[in-house]
């Protein structure tokens, strides 16, 4: 069925439509009130189909490369918003805009229902009715809670109030032992203000910091100095300076977002009791051949970020631009927290002037990140590999087994922001299978499965040579996710892996225009080293995990030796069933035919013993 054939079945129902190009490749997830409206409109039928002349530039050229077209029809609208913002974290159409993360950020919070209540970090919404937050953070808030605990002499750990004796904290001036009623509610609730008033006012925490620095130096306290430079370093990064004080007690949400050089930012400022609580950025994916749409970025951030459970709900959002859609986000915002938030734009008085300040940082990041960028090794990553974009979050996967035992999978994952190993975000995968091919496949469905979770990568690092590239590919292909895939493999001489010491040669492969080319880099190559690096971590994650995995089952193995299954036959019985699990649950007539009758008999009569 052709495009125009497609097109005349669009039911009138609301549901999110996707376009697909001549290769498969998603381009692009909408939502409508009426699918068959909104679909329709971006094309004209006479004197031949193709794309309306109405259209933006960048969607014109959209539907220019759409040969192929579905849907999925939902109850009403706000279902539909709902589901394309799901689909799209998952899919990562080309045409969407992305964010770079999706993530909940820490707050910091303070039970006030307790009689000598501590400050503490959580990202859930806690329980009770009394507690105060503060954030969210994207970064500095444990340092900040530490500084603070360093300067104010609160109750340092919860177990501490429980306590009838005074503990060490005491003895260094780090608590007043409420726990011997050493201090009472009252004059306890006047340190808490004070350590209150550092979360607001980080300018007066930052020069306390200072002092305390000053004092650890000339008592030659040089490593503790160190600590409290350290987090003074990380506080004034996440510092915004605004000097602006709304003078009312509003809660405030701001959000701006400027696009630069085929480069896009998000600013989120937070106004809390009508100050600065915090702010945080991130950056959002654009394509080099895709004009930047600011209007679906703003949707895109919007719905992205109170999609969570946030324990602090504002008065209002902030929006650096006019944007569409605004009934819709709305709409979506009070179904999720039963309370009317209004998007406004503000041209006068002070929430202007916070408008102007959170695009002023807007610049600075995007001019840092410029920079940054000129001549990057992700930057020429993309170019040597045609990647359809720059890599921010690489996932590299690599398994691990011995004569079929203890056969699992390890995924890490590097982080360009971060400009390093992101290990919270490290998976491992114990497999089924027996050979590698079907191990590799195992673990990158297993992955896809959790898209919908955690978000695809911008690539994967596959250990492995063209055979495992297409399976990747082959697998990524069939949900229509666009992924970018890259392989590397032992250069083979003998029909052996050639690794001499310092002079690793390795084979790195992709597809360019469908067709799979392979690269012969000098060991020397900065390009081939990255990868390398991400491949020996990714072999070494799996090994250490198959070690401790190998290790159970030698313990396991061990108990069936003592029945006269000796080490070949547990072998056989691992090569067979995969993992020992399986063979205590087999069957007689299983264990027969691998084994015998006797060993068989041995097997099941001890575990029923």
């Amino acid at each position: 069925m052709n495009l125009e054939e497609k097109l005349k079945l669009l039911p009138s129902e609301a549901g999110v439509y996707q376009y697909f190009d001549n290769q498969g490749h998603l381009l692009y997830i909408g939502k409508a009130k009426s699918l068959k409206n909104r679909v329709k409109s971006y094309f004209k039928f006479s004197p031949t189909l193709q794309a309306s002349n109405d259209l933006s530039p960048r969607i014109y050229k959209m539907i220019s490369e759409t040969v192929f077209l579905e849907w999925i029809v939902v109850p009403n609208e706000h279902d539909a918003l709902i589901l394309e913002n799901s689909l799209i974290k998952q899919l990562k159409p080309k045409y969407n805009v992305l964010l770079r993360d999706d993530k909940t950020y820490p707050y910091i919070f303070v039970d006030l229902n307790e009689d000598f209540p501590r400050l503490e970090i959580t990202r859930k919404i806690e329980k009770g009715k009394n507690i105060k937050y503060f954030g969210p953070y994207s970064s500095g808030a444990r340092d900040m809670l530490d500084s603070i605990y360093e300067i104010i002499p609160l109750v340092q750990k919860k177990s501490c109030v429980k306590s009838k004796k005074a503990c060490l904290f005491f003895q260094i001036g780090k608590c007043l032992a409420p726990c011997e009623n050493k201090v009472n509610k009252d004059e306890y609730k006047k340190i808490l203000d004070e350590a209150l008033g550092y979360i607001y006012n980080k300018s007066k925490l930052l020069n306390k910091l200072k002092e305390k620095m000053q004092f650890y130096s000339e008592n030659f306290r040089f490593e503790e100095a160190l600590v409290l430079r350290d987090r003074a370093k990380t506080i004034e990064k996440s510092e915004i300076k605004t000097g602006i004080d709304l003078t009312t007690n509003e809660d405030l949400d701001i959000f701006a977002i400027k696009s630069s050089n085929k480069k896009a930012v998000l600013v989120r400022m937070f106004i809390r009791d009508g100050k600065l609580a915090s702010s945080n950025y991130d950056f959002m994916k654009t394509n080099d051949d895709v004009e930047f749409d600011i209007q679906e970025a703003y949707k895109r951030a919007i719905i992205n970020y109170y999609s969570n459970e946030l324990p602090i709900i504002p008065k209002e959002i902030i929006v650096a631009d006019e944007i569409e859609d605004i009934i819709t986000i709305e709409e979506f915002l009070y179904k999720k927290f039963n309370k009317k938030i209004k998007i406004v734009n503000p041209k006068i008085d002070k929430k202007a002037s916070i408008v102007k300040i959170a695009l002023n940082n807007c610049d600075e990041l995007l001019r840092l990140e410029n920079i940054k960028d000129e001549n990057s090794i992700y930057n020429e990553l993309k170019e040597l590999f045609s990647l359809n974009c720059v890599p921010n979050i690489i996932e590299t996967f690599d398994n691990s087994h011995l004569m079929g035992q203890a056969t699992v999978g390890g995924m890490v994952v590097w982080n360009k922001g971060k400009e390093n190993f992101d290990k919270k975000s490290y998976r491992h995968y114990n497999l089924e299978s027996l050979d590698e091919y079907s191990q590799m496949k195992e673990m990158l469905y297993r992955r896809v499965e959790s898209f919908d979770k955690n978000n695809p990568p911008d690539l994967w690092v596959i250990d492995g040579g063209t055979t495992l590239l297409n399976l990747a590919f082959d697998i990524v292909d069939s949900i229509g996710v666009n992924l970018d895939i890259i392989a590397i493999s032992k250069q083979k001489v003998d029909a052996k892996a050639y690794r001499a010491k310092g002079n690793a040669k390795d084979i790195v492969h992709f597809k360019q225009n469908g067709e799979i080319k392979s690269l012969n880099l000098l060991p020397s190559d900065k390009r081939l080293q990255f990868i390398q690096r991400l491949r020996d971590e990714a072999h070494r994650f799996a090994i250490s995990f198959h070690k401790k995995q190998k290790r159970k089952e030698d313990k396991e193995i061990s108990l069936l030796q003592i029945k006269g299954i000796g080490e070949a036959k547990i072998k056989k019985l691992l090569l067979y069933f995969g993992e020992f699990e399986k063979i205590r649950n087999a069957s007689f007539e299983e264990l027969k035919s691998v084994l015998n009758e006797a060993d068989a008999h041995n097997i099941i009569n001890y575990f029923n013993n």
